[in-house]
This record gives C-alpha cells, structure tokens and sequence, in this order.
C-alpha cells in the first residue's frame, strides 16, 4: 500500500492544535468587531498545544516501592497495658459487690475502658481484643481458656486478675498483628 506526499508529511510531523478561548460571549465578540473596541475589553488567550516526548508512554518512568513489612516496627507494650488492666479493674470493682445483672454491665463497661484507653497509645498495625470475665467468688474455681491462630513473633496478649471480698474478675487483651 502507498502512501501520498501529504500523508508521509502528516506522520512525520506531530499535529499541532492551535485554539483560543476567549472571555467574550458570542455577541460582545460580533460588537467588539464592529467597533473595533468595547468599552471593558477582555482578554482572549491563545495556547498550542504540541506532543512532548514526556507524553510518550515508552519514556514514563515507574517507580516501584516494597511496602510489605515483615513484622511489626514498634512491639505490643505489655508493661504498660497491664498497669492499664490493673488500674481500670481496680478502679471500677474495688468496693464493688457480686450481683449478676450489674456484673453483667460492668464487663461492657470496663472493656470499652479499657479497649480506648490501649487504642490512646497508638500501637500501628495491631488488632486489638478485649474480653473481662466476672465471676462471684464461693469456694469455686474456674478455668478459662482460649485458642488462636497467631505468631508468636508478632501477636502477643496481656491479662490481669483481680480479686476482692465477693466477686473475681480476669480482664485479657490481645493484641493481633495485622499485616
């Protein structure tokens, strides 16, 4: 297949768009004409518009970034969200007594405490679970127990017990390393 002169010429050269915008309105422009000036004359802006070899997608650079952290860069603080346990259990259960409907309240209470106040620290990346188990003291014992999936590099858990004259509570914060 053959190409004419005109044809060759246009590939060979990139295409030039020439345009302007003009701040007239179609009539102000006819009356501009006219009169050869209008009495608030506006401004007409022209551009051409070129390729660039910056446009060319076979120039663009890509930059590629490895953000997959293999663990986390600042460890679960256990010192601190056990002093956290101990000081809100305490607070909260010192002088309390054992009754099933109030106990039943205290433990959405006192783990929302506790769950904002270890979210004030700002752990990155770590998924927070927090469970407070109250029970009444009576010559009786109790085992509790959990089972997760974890790393033990990363994932980490704190709990705390308290005890007064009519009641025990445990209150155990896991901490879950999200990558």
């Amino acid at each position: 297949m053959m190409m004419s002169g005109v044809a060759k010429d246009r590939m060979a050269h990139p295409v030039k768009k020439r345009s302007s915008v003009s701040s007239l309105s179609g009539h102000e422009f006819r009356q501009k004409e006219l009169h050869g000036y209008t009495k608030n004359s506006r401004s007409t802006v022209s551009y051409m518009d070129e390729p660039s070899q910056r446009d060319d997608p076979s120039r663009l650079t890509v930059q590629m970034e490895n953000t997959y952290q293999l663990g986390p860069t600042k460890h679960f603080p256990m010192v601190i969200v056990n002093q956290i346990l101990k000081d809100v259990l305490t607070s909260y259960l010192r002088e309390e007594q054992y009754e099933p409907e109030l106990c039943r309240q205290m433990t959405k209470t006192i783990s929302e405490v506790i769950k904002t106040q270890v979210k004030d620290l700002m752990i990155p990346r770590y998924k927070l679970i927090v469970i407070v188990h109250i029970g009444q003291l009576n010559s009786q014992s109790i085992l509790i127990g959990s089972r997760c999936l974890w790393d033990p590099k990363s994932d980490t858990f704190s709990s705390y017990v308290f005890r007064n004259a009519s009641l025990s509570a445990l209150a155990s914060v896991y901490a879950v390393y999200f990558e």
